[in-house]
Parts: structure tokens; C-alpha cells; sequence
């Protein structure tokens, strides 16, 4: 099994509402990424569904089943944490059986269990040694051994990676990733990194202040964003966000007024506010891997202030009137672009987003079939 199911969840801490009312099903065998910056109560929400913490309102389903008031063992969880909470003075089989022992499993089942989930984690001979003998990311798969003996309904990830260097990070994604395919198992995760969100996530869930700001597919947060938070909080770099007025629409999309260019963008304006738009104030999103040198339906001069030379990639920032945040845009590979010197940028109206004045997105007539994705740095 491993359905989860959230009905209208809320946690307060005194008057301070954490959580407030988050409404959410988790399929079976799904890999479900939570993520949102620090405060958005992302691991507050994993701890009520594990039941370290008390839940003030709503429900936590597991497989059909009520468990606001069971304990975590009763569960059918199992958890990894950030820190490890490894017993140092243990041998490796002995931090992965303890859950075994506790339940006073026959020696033959510990062993049994012990060495599948070893063979799983390629731990196998390291078995005998103590938790101060191994790097970060092999004391994070025992760990993960810990949990997987328990042969949990539901596995839980409270950033597990954040306490890696890059390189381990990048290598514990890939081995979780084939964790959860070798196990079918469902496993809800959380971080604060979205890059770990696009490359893990069957779904992602971004939150933000409490709320769920959206659900969904990675590519589809990436491309069709409901919200300027969203847009904004996954890519790396971050969307650019200018400030344009809507000069007239049609059933193909929106005309806008970017800095005296006529632009007409492919977004679903609603039928009620097709009339009210023209006029108005709307924001710009582009992303900054969508942004070109030379000509394209949009051309801007800019001054990079900054030049960063990746290699793969060459970044570039600049400052625009009125914006205290920078432009920025990425172009493939070594570009000879120098700093404090005008550069011509362009863009596609294809690739552009569309925000009305309270942040929400108008949809993109685009599919996602069609759509490519940039590198990730």
C-alpha cells in the first residue's frame, strides 16, 4: 500500500499558524518532494504525518486509515533525518538491526534483513565498522538502512542531503533515486533545494507560508507556473520579473507594451477579463536561459554589471531603471562578453510568462510535449 492522504491540515505553535489547512493525496509508490524556503513549514508538515508533532486540525489518512492519534511506531512509517542519530559506539549491522531488536525480531530475521538492506546501500563491507570510520554519505545510507529493515509503508526524508559537500549530494541523489525504483515504495522528501525537487520528484509540492502555492510534475512547475512565487522559487537561476502594460488581446493571446515594443504572448486570458486587461499593468516573466544575443521578438539593451564563466555555461547580471532586483541571463558555453560594456539580448514571445497584479499566472497555450529544459546548474 503507502497512500497518504492530507485533509485540511493545520498546526499552530500558540497564535502562530504554521501550517494552515493543506489539503494533499500522495499515490501509491510516488516519490513526492515537498519543498519552499526556510518557514514555509515543509518539515513541520512531515513531522505531523510521522507523528513527532501533534496535528491541530484536520486529518492524516494512511492507507484509508486515521492515524492522528497513533503513535509513530503504529504508523507504518519510517523516517531519515537530517542529522544521522547513528549510535556511535554500534557496529554498522548493529545501527541497522536496532529497529529489528526493539521489535525483539528472531536473530535469523535480523540477520536476513540486515544484509538485503546492506546489499541494497553496497554496505556490505562495512558491516563490522562504526559510524566514525565512514564518510557523511555512507553514515546517511545507514541510516536509510535503518529505515529500509522496517520495510515502512511509507518512507520520510527531512533533507537528508543537506549536511553533504556537492559531490556527495549529487552521488545520494542518484543512489536514492534507484532506491525508490528498486523499492516501489512510497517516500515523501523534504528539502529546501530545488534542484534535488526537479532531478528526484514523480510530483513536487511547493509551499510557501503555509500554504501549498502548487502541485505538480517538475517540468510542469517549470514551464507553466501558477504564480510569480512558483516561477520564481524553481529554475536556477531565478525568472525575471518586468514590470509591462497590456495593450490589447485576442483569442490568441496578449499583446503587451515591453519597453515601446509590441509583443504579443500565446497565454489564455479569461473570458471576464479580456475587456479589463487592456490597459492594465502586468508583470513579464523570462526565464534567463531563454535569453539570446541578437535579434528576437523582444530586444533589449543591457550593461552586465557581473560575468560568470562556467564553462558549460556563461552568466551574466545586469541592473534595469526601477528594478532592485538584477537581470539576468544565461548563454551556452564561453562567451567573450565583457563587463560594463552594452550588449543586445533578445528573447521569444513563446518563451514568456504572463502575471496579472496579484501574482497569479495566466496560462501558457503551450504543451508540455513540445517544450525543451535547460541544464540545471
Amino acid at each position: 500500500m503507502g497512500q497518504l492522504s492530507l485533509k485540511n491540515v493545520v498546526k499552530t505553535f500558540g497564535d502562530f499558524e504554521v501550517v494552515k489547512g493543506v489539503s494533499l493525496d500522495v499515490h501509491e509508490g510516488e516519490f513526492m518532494v515537498f519543498v519552499g524556503p526556510s518557514g514555509c513549514g515543509k518539515s513541520t508538515l512531515l513531522r505531523m504525518i510521522a507523528g513527532l508533532e501533534h496535528t491541530t486540525d484536520g486529518d492524516i489518512v494512511i492507507d484509508g486509515k486515521r492515524v492522528n492519534d497513533l503513535a509513530p511506531v503504529k504508523r507504518g512509517i519510517a523516517m531519515v533525518f537530517q542529522s544521522y542519530a547513528l549510535y556511535p559506539h554500534m557496529s554498522v549491522y548493529e545501527n541497522i538491526a536496532f529497529p529489528l531488536r526493539v521489535e525483539r525480531a528472531p536473530e535469523d530475521e535480523i540477520r536476513k534483513k540486515v544484509e538485503a538492506a546492506a546489499a541494497i546501500l553496497h554496505l556490505e563491507s562495512r558491516l563490522k565498522q562504526k559510524p566514525g570510520n565512514l564518510s557523511g554519505g555512507q553514515r546517511q545510507r545507514v541510516a536509510i538502512g535503518r529505515a529500509i529493515v522496517r520495510e515502512p509503508e511509507i518512507f520520510l526524508f527531512d533533507e537528508p542531503l543537506s549536511n553533504l559537500d556537492a559531490a556527495l549530494r549529487a552521488d545520494m541523489r542518484l543512489e536514492l533515486t534507484r532506491l525508490h525504483k528498486q523499492l516501489g515504495a512510497t517516500m515523501v522528501y523534504v528539502t529546501h533545494d530545488q534542484v534535488e525537487a526537479m532531478t528526484m520528484a514523480d510530483r513536487i509540492v511547493v509551499l510557501n507560508g503555509g500554504y501549498i502555492a502548487q502541485v505538480g510534475a517538475p517540468l510542469e512547475l517549470y514551464h507553466k507556473p501558477q504564480n510569480t512565487f512558483v516561477a520564481g522559487f524553481i529554475g536556477n537561476p531565478r525568472m525575471n520579473f518586468m514590470p509591462v502594460k497590456c495593450v490589447a488581446v485576442s483569442d490568441t493571446g496578449a499583446e503587451i507594451d515591453f519597453n515601446g515594443q509590441k509583443l504579443t504572448i500565446a497565454v489564455d486570458v479569461p473570458a471576464d477579463q479580456r475587456t479589463a486587461l487592456i490597459g492594465t499593468k502586468v508583470t513579464l516573466g523570462i526565464r534567463p536561459e531563454h535569453i539570446a544575443i541578437g535579434p528576437g521578438d523582444a530586444v533589449m539593451t543591457i550593461r552586465p554589471t557581473v560575468i560568470e564563466h562556467l564553462g558549460q555555461q556563461t552568466l551574466g547580471y545586469a541592473a534595469l531603471p526601477d528594478r532592485e532586483e538584477n537581470f539576468c541571463f544565461v548563454l551556452t558555453g564561453t562567451q567573450i562578453i565583457k563587463d560594463d560594456q552594452d550588449i543586445q539580448v533578445s528573447f521569444s514571445a513563446a518563451d514568456c510568462h504572463l502575471f496579472d497584479v496579484d501574482g497569479n499566472a495566466f496560462e501558457r497555450s503551450v504543451e508540455l510535449s513540445a517544450m525543451t529544459v535547460p541544464a540545471q546548474t
